[in-house]
């Protein structure tokens, strides 16, 4: 049996960071993945550059049934916190859209910064390690892996969602929550590409990796969401991050009203600029077939 003060399930950003600033505090951790390629998430991100965090991230721009949650979490660790940490390793990045920063390079150097940080705290791994069973006897967790017992103090889920399957994505955390009596809210899909059937999609396939700026919405009143930002035609549907956004907001019963003229609407724009507007739209509408400028998708 392995002791340690805490263990981290799940080696992905939030299991790094956390695992590295309670192990620089003093604590003995452990650190537990079941893949074998380390942060899998990070490395796709950005289109593998990293997005890693937004300069203008606020509590305002998260959704929860409880919307004071992350309040303390964004008071006390701030983008300029991450930003700071990245300068000490000479982390190189550029603000790409409304405050969004992404890295120079790869999304492997953010992966590097939280690994050292994990070493500088002699955090020790445990991956690729499979958990099967967790027990709790009122003082200490016991956790069965392929590679033996752990016993913890303490025990935090930093496994994610069920975002992506492909890269290992499981509902553990969602079952660990149940076992220990945590109430789940309804899941439903978030941050995520719209996909329509092949013959739903045909007319619109040859579109594929077509990307304009779009005003994309949804819902009312409290539940409304409107974004003014860049719509990805892909083979499969519609992706780009108006649609990621939108898709937190979406609910089945309402539609998505795709608003394709909107930057022209808001700007007074010369007439050379019209007529190649005009020009691509008449070039948009003769591929699509579409006649109208707005698109509602259900």
């Amino acid at each position: 049996m392995k002791s340690f003060d805490i263990a981290v399930i799940g080696a992905g950003a939030a299991g790094m960071m956390c695992a590295a600033v309670a192990a620089q505090s003093g604590r003995r951790v452990v650190l537990i993945d079941h893949a074998e390629r380390l942060a899998e998430k990070i490395r796709i991100s950005g289109g593998g550059r990293c997005n890693f965090t937004n300069i203008n991230a606020q509590p305002a721009n998260f959704l929860s049934a409880n919307p004071h949650f992350c309040r303390s979490a964004l008071a006390r660790y701030t983008p300029r916190d991450f930003l700071a940490l990245l300068k000490q390793y000479r982390v190189k990045w550029h603000e790409k859209h409304k405050g969004q920063l992404f890295c120079d390079d790869s999304s492997d150097t953010i992966i590097d910064v939280l690994k050292s940080e994990c070493d500088a705290g002699g955090v020790t791994w445990c991956r690729p390690v499979a958990v099967h069973e967790i027990r709790h006897d009122g003082a200490r967790f016991s956790l069965d892996t392929n590679v033996g017992e752990i016993d913890p103090a303490a025990l935090v889920i930093a496994t994610g969602g069920l975002s992506i399957p492909k890269i290992g994505a499981t509902d553990f955390g969602y079952r660990v929550a149940k076992q220990f009596g945590h109430k789940l809210i309804d899941m439903r899909p978030a941050l995520v590409p719209l996909t329509f059937t092949s013959a739903d999609w045909a007319l619109f396939a040859a579109l594929s990796g077509l990307s304009l700026p779009v005003r994309i919405s949804t819902g009312k009143g409290k539940t409304r969401g409107e974004f003014d930002e860049d719509l990805l035609l892909t083979h499969r549907g519609v992706s780009g991050p108006g649609v990621l956004q939108i898709s937190s907001y979406w609910n089945t019963s309402e539609p998505i009203q795709v608003d394709l003229l909107a930057r022209c609407r808001r700007h007074r724009i010369s007439a050379r600029s019209e007529s190649r507007i005009e020009k691509t739209d008449r070039q948009f509408a003769g591929r699509t077939r579409a006649r109208a400028p707005c698109a509602r998708v259900a």
